[in-house]
């Protein structure tokens, strides 16, 4: 048997599979995604997994026309996603913090780390290096319940699970047209060998005019254009792709480049200015090897190099006059690493399975500079490294027949401030068979990245004082199979934070630094009702009640919901040739920095989806924010605005053609 990514499973003490010929239509739909990967490193069951997760498939990005990972977790319960007009920031059961790079995500491509080793950045937007087209499922694993990542995972681990090789048609053709002059087209070929060599690859295209006029009120007056801001919005990409796989061991290489114009003048540039701008390249090469042997032993290692580079250029007012009206500032990030990690794992007495592994990381290039261009002036260069080594040990224990206990031990040192220790607990509980309780206890933290620990560019100041963020998370999970193929899921949270890693604008200088500032408690209930037929329909609807707050001054959060809501509905037209569907988002008011408010809104999309009706053809129309509903995020430290708008009703067409 063999996992998504091609290469074999992990001993494991999992039940027993049934024959798939007896099983009914609707159970075999289930097959898939209810098993999950990157919680424990193996294959589970989602009701085994020792977390609260939450997956979506390719046929749901499909039917909901998602066009982004982070369309794609907008959707997912307890989640919300901030958009400054250039990066997508990521909101976790109420906590969201303006300017933070999504730091406390961790972000997986078939379980190998994207997170780059400057900013800890999660890309999510059209800078995530891989065509959302090529996304097999996406797990979302809630909080640092993931043993094999939990140094980082402070509210999460996402694990992107990519096509392989037999889910892909020989030569697939596709292209999109969309509002703002959006232009996307992609070339995927995949093949299986006779010698059993399988190979993947692909190739995208992305180029977006992006909004003519973006009005913004802060800078409403006749010397900043009253406010508009023109052609300024543009958006271009493009992404590369390759898998081989052969026997056990896999070979994937990710490359990703995007170029953003940014509208909203940060930073203090100058307003209305189309030079400014940012650009981001990630890539990497991952060799695994995963081998079984017979029923007992498993094995898993693998080696990667992975690299960044950002490039922004922000246009200043010159301050010393003469003839250069402005200066640009060029802000520069260029990061490199390798690493690799291995684990093994083994059945014991039927009734348990031991996981041992440990991993290493070495940071051997960090460096970040900042300069004026012209006249040139440097206000800092810094080259880094740090290393960082971890040991853990996780031990599933079936305790009898519906009681199963998941215990898990972490030990990580970092260069940059030594060593630590975290235990995850699991406690599963199924006393019927469509019942399953579960209890969950997890330590963890999130060590100072070298942008907050070094930066110092224009208007910028490091604070080499910083220490890591601690977290410990409680929280009970009730799964509940219902009458006719209804799920009820409930969920209940308590995820105490302290020494919280903040950008604070220095009372002196008026400088951005990073500080630990915060202690902060988030609580919270979430319900989720979902139903998927035999026949094709599928809804759903989620309701999520937060309850974060500032431990020391008693208050809300910035930019942190108290509703969330999400409902979606997919029904098949003709003959599961033709489907409609659509996807509902509420998010409730959120305070701003300056102590405002951005308004609740409620946006609905709709999608028209056919697949096969004609042969070899998918084509899918979709339309977005369908009531041009007004709304915005709250801005950051970076930024003049306290809420920055967001597009109103969008649509796409797409096409896609498969040899």
């Amino acid at each position: 048997m063999t996992d998504p990514d091609g290469g074999r499973l992990w001993a494991q003490s999992t039940l027993d599979h049934s024959d798939l010929m007896d099983m009914s239509l609707e159970d075999l739909m289930k097959v898939e995604i209810d098993s999950v990967y990157g919680a424990s490193g193996y294959k589970q069951k989602v009701t085994d997994t020792p977390a609260s997760i939450t997956i979506i498939t390719a046929d749901e990005i499909r039917r909901y026309g998602y066009r982004t990972l982070a369309e794609v977790l907008r959707n997912v319960p307890g989640f919300y996603v901030n958009y400054d007009r250039n990066y997508n920031y990521l909101g976790v059961r109420g906590f969201g913090p303006p300017g933070d790079y999504n730091s406390r995500i961790l972000l997986l491509v078939d379980g190998h780390q994207i997170n780059d080793d400057i900013y800890d950045q999660a890309y999510i937007g059209t800078e995530f290096p891989v065509d959302i087209d090529l996304v097999e499922r996406v797990e979302v694993i809630r909080g640092p319940n993931s043993l094999r990542f939990l140094a980082s995972a402070l509210l999460g681990v996402i694990n992107i699970v990519t096509k392989s090789v037999r889910d892909t048609p020989n030569l697939t053709f596709s292209g999109e047209l969309a509002s703002y002059g959006t232009f996307k087209s992609r070339i995927t070929y995949g093949h299986q060998f006779g010698n059993g060599l399988g190979m993947l690859l692909s190739a995208t295209y992305y180029d977006s005019h992006g909004q003519d006029r973006l009005f913004f009120p802060e800078f409403d007056h006749p010397a900043t254009n009253n406010g508009i801001a023109e052609n300024a919005d543009g958006d271009l990409s493009h992404q590369l792709f390759m898998n081989l796989t052969y026997r056990g061991f896999s070979l994937e290489g990710v490359y990703g480049f995007r170029e953003k114009q940014v509208p909203t003048a940060s930073f203090g540039t100058i307003f209305n200015d189309s030079e400014e701008r940012t650009t981001d390249a990630v890539g990497f090469l991952n060799l695994k090897y995963d081998h079984h042997f017979g029923s007992d032993w498993g094995h898993i290692g693998h080696l990667y190099y992975s690299n960044q580079n950002y490039l922004g250029l922000y246009p200043y007012d010159n301050p010393q006059g003469g003839p250069l009206s402005h200066v640009l500032n060029v802000d520069i990030t260029h990061g490199q690493w390798w690493g690799g990690e291995f684990a093994l794992s083994k059945n014991l007495f039927q009734n348990q399975t031991l996981i041992v592994g440990t991993e290493f990381r070495d940071n051997f290039r960090e460096d970040q500079s900042n300069y004026n261009a012209e006249p040139y002036f440097q206000y800092f260069n810094s080259q880094q490294s740090s290393a960082i080594w971890g040991f853990y040990v996780q031990d599933a224990i079936r305790i009898r027949n519906g009681l199963h206990l998941d215990l898990g031990l972490r030990q990580d040192h970092y260069s940059t401030f030594g060593g630590t220790t975290n235990p995850r607990a699991a406690l599963i509980y199924q006393p019927l068979e469509k019942t399953t309780l579960k209890f969950l206890y997890a330590q963890s933290f999130r060590a100072p990245n070298a942008y907050e620990l070094y930066n110092a560019g224009e208007g910028e100041e490091p604070n080499l004082g910083l220490k890591p963020e601690t977290a410990k998370t409680m929280e009970l999970v009730w799964e509940q199979g219902i009458y006719d193929g209804f799920q009820l899921v409930a969920s209940g949270y308590y995820y105490p934070i302290r020494r919280l890693i903040s950008a604070t604008n220095d009372p002196v200088s008026g400088a951005i630094v990073f500080e630990n500032q915060q202690r902060v408690d988030l609580r919270g209930l979430e319900f989720t009702l979902k139903k998927q037929s035999a026949s094709g329909w599928e809804a759903g609807v989620s309701l999520s009640l937060e309850g974060a707050k500032d431990v020391d001054t008693g208050g809300p959060l910035t930019n942190s919901p108290r509703v969330l809501g999400h409902a979606n509905l997919s029904v098949p037209l003709c003959r599961r040739k033709l489907f409609a569907s659509t996807n509902l988002e509420y998010v409730s008011k959120r305070q701003t920095l300056a102590g405002g408010f951005a308004r609740a809104y409620l946006v609905p999309n709709f999608t028209l989806l056919g697949q096969g009706a004609l042969k070899g053809w998918d084509i899918s129309a979709s339309l977005y924010n369908a009531f041009n509903s007004i709304y915005g995020d709250p801005g950051s430290v970076e930024h003049v605005e306290d809420v920055i708008p967001q597009d109103g009703r969008t649509f796409r067409l797409r096409l896609a053609y498969h040899f």
